[in-house]
């Protein structure tokens, strides 16, 4: 059964995590925000929920928002059989959201570690530890923006090591907060 946003923030105020949380329309894409020109601080993210070509891996993929991910080249870089998009129903199944409020925060539906996280070490490598990640508590109606350190707490108390890896982009992609 996957876990509540009461639940979530009840993990954060245990773990002395604080968060800004901001309430919005549905936000389902991350170039909605774009659309209805929402802005707030930290670091945009796009969330890729992803599975090899048999379907006995799979993976979050946390990218920059506008990042357009080269599948193939990410592909072979990891030595992953073909990644692809899983369907919704693994998504529910596995990290117990539905399609537009998936992010990291969704792992803590994940107690057997099913699911990989890969984060992109463009957002991720070299950011100072109060930068701020936007992410929807299971619902594509709120963002709340985590600092780093914030992430990496809960990371731990899930005993998680994210893969931080270099992100094939295709050409057009930029990077920016």
């Amino acid at each position: 059964m996957a876990a509540s946003i009461e639940a979530l923030a009840a993990l954060l105020s245990q773990l002395n995590i604080d968060c800004e949380k901001v309430t919005h329309p549905p936000l389902a894409t991350a170039s909605a925000a774009d659309e209805i020109a929402l802005h707030r601080p930290g670091m945009r993210l796009k969330n890729l929920f992803l599975r090899d070509n048999y379907g006995r891996r799979h993976f979050l993929l946390i990218t920059a928002h506008n990042a357009q991910v080269d599948l193939k080249a990410l592909s072979k870089a990891q030595r992953v059989s073909r990644l692809g998009f899983a369907s919704d129903e693994r998504l529910l199944r596995y990290l117990g959201v539905r399609p537009g409020c998936v992010s990291m925060l969704a792992l803590m539906n994940d107690p057997q570690q099913q699911v990989e996280l890969w984060l992109d070490e463009a957002i991720w490598a070299d950011t100072q530890d109060d930068t701020l990640y936007h992410c929807h508590p299971f619902d594509n109606e709120q963002t709340w923006l985590l600092p780093k350190t914030g992430l990496n707490t809960l990371f731990g108390h899930w005993q998680r090591q994210p893969l931080v890896l270099p992100v094939a982009k295709r050409c057009g992609s930029t990077i920016k907060p």
